[in-house]
């Protein structure tokens, strides 16, 4: 059982007239075995969020802990986090050219694990993400993420989270960009790693089209950085009907 847990968490960003403060206090839990979506309007502090837990040095922490079994992940680097068993599926996933994926989701393997997996079964865990993905086994040998579709970067997040099993999964609007078919098919990996590692999964999204794959136990409403309202899956579908228009304006 495992606990990422935020407290009063306060961040900011440098802009021209000094640190701007995005998150005004964000108080939030998430278990293993449970998921949360966090749903509000464009630059309400959802990917800030995010990337703060994750570590991106964009964003200062002004105030407040985030803690993962008891230990601060603020403390930690960014590879700490991941090995902690942190896992970031970001929104617009960066290219990496000259690295392909199989080396590059080997070596990601071989960070978390402290020892690198034998090849032969290597290359059959990664054929078995793949094919329940439904991704041609030849995408291995290409280089990560450079030429990729949306679709396919989206299945690529899903494809690590698969080999890599964190404890906690935060999904940036992983339904950012992908149709139908691609959406039922990243929504169905994301439960089938919850289903068999029991993770806990923070989910951001603007959109309640993925919450029909992927069933939320509790959804926070972001607003003006912090979190205004909070419920079960019903709310969602009030958002779905309403807009965040009430919110905007408190």
């Amino acid at each position: 059982m495992s606990s990422l847990v935020i407290k009063n968490l306060r961040v900011g960003v440098e802009t021209d007239t000094g640190l701007t403060e995005i998150l005004k206090g964000v108080d939030l839990t998430v278990n293993s075995g449970e998921t949360h979506a966090i749903m509000g309007p464009n630059g309400s502090g959802k990917s800030t969020l995010a990337y703060s837990i994750a570590g991106h040095p964009k964003y200062t922490i002004i105030g407040g802990t985030v803690t993962l079994d008891g230990v601060d992940v603020l403390e930690m680097s960014v590879d700490e986090r991941a090995k902690a068993g942190l896992f970031l599926a970001m929104q617009y996933p960066v290219e990496v050219p000259g690295v392909s994926v199989s080396n590059f989701l080997r070596t990601a393997a071989t960070a978390l694990r402290g020892e690198a997996p034998k090849i032969r079964t290597w290359v059959g865990e990664v054929k078995a993400a793949m094919t329940k993905l439904n991704m041609d086994p030849a995408f291995s040998e290409r280089s990560v993420n450079e030429g990729f579709s949306g679709g396919e970067k989206k299945r690529h997040e899903i494809l690590q989270l698969e080999l890599l099993k964190p404890k906690i999964a935060i999904l940036d609007e992983t339904d950012s960009g992908l149709d139908v078919d691609a959406l039922r098919i990243v929504s169905e990996g994301v439960n089938r790693v919850k289903a068999e590692s029991n993770i806990g999964v923070l989910l951001i999204t603007h959109y309640t089209r993925i919450l029909r794959y992927i069933k939320p136990d509790f959804v926070h409403v972001f607003a003006n950085g912090h979190i205004v309202e909070e419920g079960g899956a019903e709310l969602a579908d009030k958002l779905e009907e309403n807009g965040y228009a009430e919110y905007i304006k408190s």
